[in-house]
């Protein structure tokens, strides 16, 4: 089997490559738990959350008639359709084609023969859909769109895991679609990647434009005062705002915009360093070209908005079988 890059084939079968892949599951734990976050790894968005977006998804395209295309097709009949990749890549997105049946019609089933994480291969059917004709031709639409925008992005990230090896994990931004960033994100944990956080209210994350009238050390010390149970990060765009950032006692250290070598001379600083050792995050312009020289510094992440707001949409298509039931003779 060919996956996206020609190496994904390794991660399968079953129950999602995640499952299969023990080493890079452990090192995204590790990420999670030193920024503080309880959550684990799975690639299952919370089920509140794929019902609102969802139902927001075929609001907005059901408003204000419903399908008026739908009134012409032959009351009473029954389809059997199939889901299926017309490319290879990563799946991602399942819960949500599900609930997007669900809700125009709760009398759809729907099958999955893979889960989320699962490698598909160019024209493997991934799931069945049986139900009245009207309902999932309402349905479809809304139902591709999730799995093949997510499963993009699954399949992106799983190109940026294998190519940083086991040199770091890849992280995500909040770089992400406005409304779909628990669904985004995930996505990128379905492909191997790790979750930056998620929002704003997550964890302190100090930047060049925080320092207005202050000093890293000092905004460290308030944010530590302010929010003790929190994870502090700062961003250092020199090698030599990496030593104020241990000094500050930051948990984490963004090297943002650094060239490889720059980011090796900041990995070799913080080893040297006496204290207890920050999360070393190496970010700004990174591609997946040159993604292997920044694993190979040490740098304990790499993360990219690119994940999120540019990965290309994953070809899947619906199917009917050849023959309808309920048509009146």
């Amino acid at each position: 089997m060919t996956g996206p890059t020609g190496g994904l084939d390794d991660r399968r079968e079953g129950a999602g490559w995640l499952a299969m892949d023990a080493d890079a599951v452990d090192r995204v734990a590790l990420v999670d738990s030193r920024m503080g976050r309880r959550s684990g790894t799975s690639a299952t968005p919370p089920p509140e959350v794929v019902v609102e977006c969802v139902r927001r998804a075929l609001d907005e395209d059901l408003r204000p008639d419903g399908d008026l295309t739908a009134v012409l097709l032959p009351e009473g009949a029954v389809v059997t359709a199939t889901i299926g990749a017309r490319s290879a890549g990563v799946l991602a997105g399942s819960d949500c084609a599900v609930e997007a049946f669900r809700q125009v019609d709760p009398d759809i089933r729907v099958d999955w023969m893979r889960v989320d994480g699962d490698v598909l291969d160019a024209g493997e059917v991934m799931a069945t859909v049986t139900g009245p004709l009207a309902s999932v031709l309402t349905a479809e639409r809304t139902a591709l769109n999730f799995v093949g925008h997510l499963s993009g992005i699954a399949t992106l990230v799983a190109r940026w895991v294998e190519v940083a090896g086991a040199g770091a994990v890849v992280w995500d931004t909040r770089k992400t679609t406005p409304g779909l960033r628990v669904l985004e994100k995930a996505a990128v944990r379905a492909g191997g990647g790790a979750n930056h956080r998620a929002n704003l209210s997550e964890w302190v994350m100090i930047k060049d434009n925080h320092l207005f009238g202050t000093d890293m050390v000092s905004a460290v010390n308030v944010a530590r005062s302010r929010w003790s149970d929190r994870a502090v990060h700062v961003e250092c765009d020199e090698v030599g705002q990496v030593g104020q950032a241990l000094v500050a006692g930051a948990d984490a250290i963004l090297l943002d915009n650094m060239a490889p070598g720059e980011v090796r001379a900041c990995v070799e600083l913080v080893a040297e360093w006496d204290g207890e050792r920050p999360l070393l995050e190496a970010s700004g312009g990174i591609t997946l070209d040159v993604l292997a020289d920044y694993a190979a510094t040490g740098v304990d992440c790499i993360s990219s908005g690119v994940l999120t707001n540019s990965a290309p949409t994953l070809d899947v298509g619906l199917d009917l079988g050849p023959d309808l039931e309920g048509l009146s003779q």
